[in-house]
This record gives structure tokens, C-alpha cells and sequence, in this order.
């Protein structure tokens, strides 16, 4: 095999998959706490390169890609919300604003890295905290960065976004494609050169 994707994500899979790579899944454990004084650009992209390297360690010679993804308030990293007082905060404070969504995507095989961040601008609809409440109740908030999933019901708090659908949900494609060529792993892109 040679890809592994260093994630349990349903949604990261997916994607990937939409490339037409062969690959295999082993989620990566590591600690997400934000570093201090860390800034979120900076973040997403350590614990992107972090779960790529936390399995790539057992995998001498093959390419392992990891993905990080997180909401942004002004500089404040959003991750999943602790409870459903946490969530309600996260979704009251994006409500009517315009927040930014970065992922990072690495690849990683021995010593080797390969990483790019994207930038997505969000800007959510105006939402009441009995709204916020029931998006929770309905548990699609429990595993998010930010309290939402643009891909399912939480796509209704979003009003427009400026960048890359499948980065907010979690993969950018575009960008993962790029690195995946520039690893000379082979794709959708390998069957369908002239």
C-alpha cells in the first residue's frame, strides 16, 4: 500500500477517496492542546505533520498523509466543544460573522514532509441560542472543531464561504491532490493523462 491516511475521520475518507488513490485508514492519537503563544496557522499544521509522523514511524517507506482542521474567532482557536454549554458559546459567538476555517494536509514517508494550509473565510447566518441548542440535540456538534459540520445539518448556519468547500469539511482537495503528484503517488490524475 501506498498511502495510509492518518485519520478515523468518515468525512476525510471520502474525500480522499474522490481522488482515486488506494490508500488504508489508522487513526493517529496525539495530544491537540494548542501550544502557548501557538497561532492557529501554526497549529492546524503541527498536528497535521504530528498525526502523519505518529504513524508513519511504524511505517518505514510508505507515505502517510495526516489532516488538521480548525475554526478561528479573530485568533482564538475553536476545536470540538467540551459540552453543550461550550457548543451553544462557539455557535452564539460565530452567529452573524464571518470566521475562518484552516486545514492543513501533510504527507510524511521517513524523513520527508510535504505540507500546504488553507484559508477559508465563513460567514454564518444569524442564530438564536434555542437553534444552537437544537443543532446539539441532534449530536452533529459533539466531534467538530467550531461546534458545526458545514456537510450536514450545521450547512444551514452557513450563509457563504470564500475558499475551499472540502477544506472546511476537512481535506482540501485541490491541495491534497497537489501533494499526492508531487509524491508521485498515483490518482485519478495518473489514468487520465494525454
Amino acid at each position: 500500500m501506498s498511502l495510509i491516511l492518518a485519520s478515523q475521520s468518515p468525512r476525510r475518507k471520502e474525500l480522499l477517496s474522490q481522488l482515486g488513490v488506494q490508500f488504508q485508514t489508522r487513526p493517529a492519537d496525539i495530544d491537540e492542546t494548542p501550544l502557548s503563544g501557538e497561532s492557529p496557522m501554526d497549529y492546524v499544521l503541527r498536528l497535521s505533520i504530528e498525526k502523519a509522523r505518529c504513524i508513519a514511524r511504524s511505517q518505514s517507506g510508505t507515505w502517510v498523509l495526516g489532516s488538521d482542521t480548525t475554526v478561528v474567532r479573530g485568533e482564538a482557536i475553536l476545536g470540538k466543544p467540551e459540552d453543550e454549554e461550550d457548543a451553544v458559546s462557539m455557535l452564539l459567538s460565530l452567529s452573524g460573522k464571518t470566521h475562518q476555517v484552516l486545514t492543513a494536509v501533510a504527507l510524511v514517508k521517513d524523513e520527508k514532509v510535504l505540507s500546504r494550509v488553507v484559508s477559508t473565510q465563513v460567514c454564518f447566518r444569524e442564530i438564536t441560542e434555542s437553534m444552537a441548542r437544537a443543532y446539539w440535540a441532534t449530536e452533529e456538534p459533539c466531534d467538530k472543531a467550531g461546534s458545526y459540520g458545514i456537510q450536514g445539518l450545521g450547512g444551514m448556519l452557513v450563509r457563504s464561504i470564500d475558499g475551499s468547500y472540502s477544506s472546511v469539511v476537512g481535506l482540501p482537495l485541490a491541495e491534497t491532490a497537489d501533494l499526492l503528484m508531487e509524491a508521485k503517488i498515483e490518482g485519478w490524475w495518473s489514468w487520465h493523462q494525454e
